[in-house]
């Protein structure tokens, strides 16, 4: 039996960022098997991110890890979801347990060579754990569509995409454990107490 979980974004973003659980839920697609619970899980991927090095599912491992999707050209939210991830940076970049990860959607213009010099205006150009990934065109949708995000290319919009805002936060089995409206602080704010939640439980 199959059970889909992919629950309206608005609703989703009520209650993974506003309500005070003690502990978080599994999001996505849920199956039953032979009465086990199967749990919506991020599929295995390797990309390169801006040091050249490849990321994968083996990156991840045993990992909390909040990720998004962005471009460097971006004139709209992505100055103020990259304002919100490094105070994640600040907060958590000693934490050996964690990482940040963020997918650019502008594979023709953020080459590797672009997502390193990005990542040194922000300050963070010899960080090791938060790692700006190129994604290829052709791979793009089908990962957006694992993390629950909405990306697409459109001519109208300033800068030519439109993309989720969200910040996901994923545990060290790549189940999507929460979502946050990236552009707020006051909602990263709440992040946070979900992202020391799942550190909690690891390291129980």
């Amino acid at each position: 039996m199959r059970f889909v979980f992919y629950i309206i974004a608005g609703f989703i973003f009520l209650y993974s960022c506003k309500s005070k659980p003690t502990t978080l839920p599994k999001l996505g697609e849920m199956d039953i098997q032979n009465g086990d619970t199967i749990f919506h899980q991020i599929p295995s991927f390797a990309f390169t991110d801006q040091y050249g090095d490849t990321i994968s599912e083996k990156t991840v491992a045993g990992k909390i890890y909040v990720t998004d999707f962005f471009f460097t050209k971006c004139p709209t939210i992505c100055p103020k979801m990259s304002k919100q991830m490094l105070r994640l940076h600040e907060k958590y970049s000693g934490e050996k347990n964690m990482m940040l990860i963020s997918h650019s959607i502008d594979s023709k213009y953020d080459t590797t060579i672009t997502l390193k010099k990005y990542a040194e205006k922000l300050g963070v150009g010899n960080s090791r754990f938060w790692h700006f990934l190129h994604i290829p065109k052709d791979e793009l949708n089908a990962i957006a569509r694992e993390y629950l995000a909405s990306v697409q290319k459109d001519t109208l919009t300033a800068g030519g995409f439109t993309h989720t805002g969200h910040f996901i936060l994923l545990d060290g089995e790549r189940h999507i454990r929460s979502f946050c409206d990236g552009t707020k602080p006051e909602e990263v704010d709440r992040l946070m107490t979900d992202i020391d939640l799942l550190l909690r439980e690891k390291s129980n």
